[in-house]
């Protein structure tokens, strides 16, 4: 009695399939934000609040000295990058859920690089975090910030840019992760730091010296300057007012152009996402 053997061969991953699998990270990402609404408000709630409550509070008191200048415009250009920030976060730790249910090992076994996967990842976080944002950017007319249609392609831009570096960051993160609560501890311990010394809630002129020092060399603080750049260049704002919200990163005494800062925005995010990929590789 002969038995015939049914020979079985797995497609090899080439191009075309990892530029599919991309595509479809990228929609998911996509479908799970758009099914997700309490996400959607709930990653809107802390910036609000920090932008009209405390921006108010803190605008009564500084009235005086920044004259023609509402504290609020000094802060939302932070406050766009903390939505995208906090938004690709929360995008990145969706691996951790995808391990915890399975989804992530069904990913893994597919013939594609997991390369792919991790630039499909960063894609989608980036994408979905530029959604979140386009919201706050809807409430530029409230904090004195006008409507212009090159400032919002030029926040757009470098929202994106920003947002793709962070959720690199966290896919890095989130690789070696098995539960959420952990994921979500080393967020806040990582985030919120950056968050308070990138200048998002400050002005960067006239810091100490030791504050200085933490500032410059927060990633954060050449995503955030660029931001506030764009929007004070569409202001009327008296020069010494402009000097002292908007002196822009220094070093060694020279002020950084936006080119150089978003070039290093992009250097970062190449690099973190060269190790997600080799985290992901070592992922079983």
């Amino acid at each position: 009695m002969t038995t015939d053997v049914v020979r079985v061969s797995v497609p090899r991953a080439s191009g075309g399939h990892d530029l599919r699998a991309i595509k479809v990270v990228l929609h998911r990402e996509m479908l799970r934000f758009a099914n997700d609404r309490t996400r959607i408000v709930s990653s809107l709630v802390q910036p609000v609040l920090w932008l009209f409550v405390m921006g108010t509070g803190l605008g009564t008191l500084v009235r005086g000295s920044i004259p023609g200048v509402d504290f609020r415009t000094f802060m939302y250009p932070g406050m766009i990058s903390m939505t995208v920030i906090m938004t690709a976060m929360f995008s990145a730790g969706s691996i951790v859920w995808d391990r915890e249910f399975g989804f992530l090992r069904e990913m893994l076994v597919a013939p594609v690089s997991r390369g792919a996967i991790v630039i499909g990842k960063c894609l989608g976080g980036a994408v979905v975090a530029c959604l979140q944002g386009v919201i706050i950017l809807a409430l530029a007319g409230l904090v004195g910030v006008p409507y212009s249609p090159m400032l919002i392609l030029t926040l757009l831009g470098e929202m994106f840019l920003a947002a793709f570096t962070i959720t690199a960051f966290g896919v890095t993160l989130a690789a070696r992760m098995r539960n959420m609560q952990s994921f979500f501890g080393v967020m806040q311990m990582a985030i919120m730091p950056m968050m308070f010394l990138s200048g998002a809630m400050f002005p960067l002129a006239n810091l100490p010296s030791w504050l200085h020092v933490l500032t410059t060399v927060n990633p954060l603080t050449y995503a955030v300057d660029p931001m506030r750049r764009a929007v004070f260049g569409h202001l009327d704002v008296p020069p010494r007012v402009d000097a002292m919200l908007n002196p822009g990163v220094s070093w060694f005494g020279h002020r950084l152009a936006v080119p150089l800062e978003l070039g290093l925005v992009a250097a970062i995010g190449a690099v973190l996402l060269g190790v997600a990929v080799l985290q992901f590789r070592r992922t079983d």
